[in-house]
């Protein structure tokens, strides 16, 4: 039922083009991205949790302050050779997360990436990345989500997202209910899911609602704590919850 870990992908895009509007004033002068948590930027905190997991290429698109952005990346380049870091650039418009990795397949490959937003930081007693990678099955599914307790998770929205059945499917909640399990910003896709959507930004989640009716989206909750850092109060809670694990919260 689960896959080996050097089937893991190589690939991962790395969704940083967002205006981090909520997160004013900390991005009145960066993006989200290099917003500090614990003393790294949030960036970093996922280059870093993808590079722990095999990841040998990191693809991260650009939109709102991009310039700083990349002058981050190339001076992390400089001590952190990996993930390699490739630019995809969204200057001109900023595509949400199903039009930024349509625009960026060019760049990353046929074979199965992981996808990442950059504002989730978590605590965890195993790699959950790997826990992942290991539930990952590309003959049964299109998708596998990184979930967490929606109850147990800092910073989301407390109706959570899905249900997750024994064998790992996952079914979005219906409108009204209240779902155990919220997406926590981490899945391993095939880039092919993206190919038909229209030109232009669009989401991912409805590709995912559309590919769960087939029963191609599964998912995975490691254990841990997970922190959404959505703006300056949600920063301020996980810098103050990572502070008290030391290394644990800082890799």
């Amino acid at each position: 039922m689960s896959g080996p870990l050097n089937q893991a992908p190589k690939v991962a895009m790395v969704l940083a083009a967002g205006l981090g509007t909520r997160m004013r004033p900390l991005t009145d002068d960066r993006p989200k991205a290099l917003v500090e948590v614990g003393g790294k930027a949030l960036i970093d905190h996922m280059l870093d949790r993808l590079a722990a997991a095999g990841v040998e290429t990191a693809v991260v698109n650009v939109h709102y302050f991009a310039d700083r952005l990349e002058q981050h990346l190339a001076r992390r380049a400089a001590t952190h050779p990996l993930p390699r870091i490739v630019i995809s650039d969204e200057r001109p418009q900023a595509l949400e997360t199903g039009g930024g990795v349509k625009h960026a397949l060019p760049l990353l490959g046929d074979a199965p990436i992981w996808v990442a937003n950059i504002d989730s930081v978590w605590i965890e007693d195993a790699s959950a990345i790997e826990a992942v990678a290991r539930a990952w099955d590309p003959e049964r599914m299109d998708v596998c989500l990184m979930l967490a307790s929606t109850a147990g998770s800092l910073g989301f929205h407390d109706s959570g997202d899905v249900f997750l059945a024994d064998d790992g499917g996952v079914r979005f909640k219906d409108p009204g209910e209240t779902a155990p399990l919220v997406y926590v910003g981490v899945h391993i896709c095939k880039p092919q899911v993206v190919a038909d959507g229209p030109d232009g930004p669009f989401s991912l989640t409805p590709i995912w609602k559309a590919l769960a009716v087939d029963h191609r989206v599964h998912g995975v909750a490691p254990a841990g704590v997970w922190m959404h850092v959505g703006d300056p109060q949600a920063r301020d809670a996980a810098e103050a919850r990572l502070g008290g694990h030391g290394p644990a919260g800082s890799t």
